[in-house]
């Protein structure tokens, strides 16, 4: 059995949650994309963790491995182990010898051309993180780049380096025009002699606490052996290179095909299994791209995002950037389902709902004089998308506590019918509904593994 958990929406879904809850019937929990950039917040026995590589199951003592799929920064990997370590944790994280490895180039370069982006009154910055993901997917498909089992052999790994580096200094001189050695880290970024140095250190710890697997072999091995496993995607479904609102995307697949890709497994693997979207029961977004349900008209609506965002807080988990705030979007929610094939949602953040003096759903667009139920392919015709509102009845505040332990009925009648609403729209069962931020305050309808 296995189980892919997909983000629907543009990230921010609360899909650590989700893992993490059924995360404990699975025996391995795979991240099978994206890297650092992808921050999730844990809630456990009141304790939370803040992750933005090491799978969130770790929390819970199931074993996490970080698939071929995924851009891995070492500094980040370990810190967020030394950290649950210190708390009392002891995290088993394996790392696909496949994975590619973000280096500290990558890192200075994901500023730099950010920063000439927004330089050049254009408007095409994405809004990155800075953490170096795209230009390490950059080199992935450029075949240029260092994979975490190069980190393994000082020799291969420096013979990587010398062709690499050379080149990015070349990058940061002569198109972008600037020093490298004008500050002191950016100028480590690009030595050859300190980063083996580093890097191989780092590829002796990994040998050493044997982290790295051939995570197709390990998985095939894992069920062969009867174990369970769950695929986590990082950031959603609309921010997919694919099929996302490019440019304004990430630089991998979120969608659940690239479980298989990403992990090494094959398609029928994950074709056999539950896929389930998570949905935030509004909308938000960290960074640039259209969004057409945003709250951001009159000073009315502004106060109501202030108040959703508070409620909700919806601050980038990575970057602490406020999200901007709209009503929950169902044409993206059907192009999810549909790319990814969803057998089930789960429905988050339904108590932030509460209270609201007004609630509405975008059931459809206006395009050009034609109404549309789905995402148009490019950004330039989603941008002139007009949304057509539907008015749902709001619902009073409730305890969160209380309405887990008593299930799904014990929810406020207006919110079993906005679910239910939400389900018919997209033609997909709820699953699981989020009504707090601990994973107890989770009503469960389904669990995925029982199907």
């Amino acid at each position: 059995m296995t189980l892919t958990i997909v983000g629907s929406q543009l990230g921010d879904e609360g899909k650590g949650a989700l893992v993490d809850r059924w995360g404990g019937d699975a025996d391995v929990v795979v991240r099978y994309q994206g890297g650092d950039n992808a921050g999730h917040t844990v809630v456990e026995g009141g304790a939370e963790y803040k992750l933005s590589l090491v799978p969130s199951g770790a929390v819970r003592g199931t074993v996490g491995i970080l698939g071929n799929g995924c851009v891995v920064n070492p500094r980040t990997l370990f810190t967020e182990i030394d950290d649950l370590r210190e708390r009392g944790l002891d995290p088993d994280v394996r790392v696909a010898r496949r994975a590619h490895v973000i280096m500290p180039y990558h890192r200075v370069l994901d500023g730099i051309e950010e920063e000439v982006k927004a330089d050049d009154d254009a408007g095409d910055e994405v809004g990155t993180t800075g953490r170096g993901i795209g230009p390490t997917y950059e080199d992935k498909a450029g075949r240029r780049g260092v994979r975490v089992a190069d980190l393994l052999d000082p020799d291969v790994l420096r013979e990587k380096l010398e062709y690499a580096v050379p080149q990015k200094r070349a990058l940061v001189e002569d198109v972008y025009g600037l020093e490298i050695d004008a500050e002191e880290e950016r100028a480590e970024a690009f030595d050859v002699d300190a980063l083996h140095e580093e890097f191989t250190a780092i590829g002796e710890r990994l040998a050493d606490e044997g982290m790295t697997v051939n995570c197709s072999d390990y998985l095939y091995r894992r069920r062969e052996a009867g174990d369970q496993i769950l695929f986590e995607g990082a950031q959603g479904t609309h921010i997919d290179v694919d099929h996302g609102n490019y440019p304004f995307v990430t630089s991998s697949n979120p969608t659940a095909g690239a479980a298989a890709v990403g992990s090494g497994v094959g398609i029928t693997t994950v074709g056999d299994g539950e896929v389930v979207g998570i949905v935030k029961a509004y909308l938000s977004r960290v960074g640039e791209g259209p969004m057409p349900t945003e709250l951001d008209g009159d000073t009315d609506e502004e106060a109501l995002a202030d108040e959703i965002r508070e409620k909700g807080g919806e601050f980038g988990t990575v970057t602490g950037r406020p999200r901007r705030i709209g009503w929950l979007d169902l044409p993206m929610l059907r192009h999810a389902a549909r790319v990814s094939g969803f057998t089930g949602v789960a429905v988050n953040h339904v108590d932030v709902l509460a209270g609201l003096d007004e609630l509405k759903v975008c059931t459809r667009y206006e395009l050009d004089g034609e109404v549309i139920d789905t995402v148009p392919t490019t950004t330039d015709r989603w941008e002139r998308c007009d949304p057509v509102f539907a008015e749902l009845d709001t619902w009073e505040e409730f305890d969160s506590a209380a309405v887990a332990e008593g299930g799904y009925d014990a929810l406020p009648e207006a919110a079993r019918e906005y679910l239910k609403f939400v389900a018919d729209e997209i033609d997909t069962p709820v699953y699981a509904v989020g009504v707090g931020p601990d994973r107890e305050e989770t009503v469960e309808l389904t669990n995925p593994f029982d199907e």
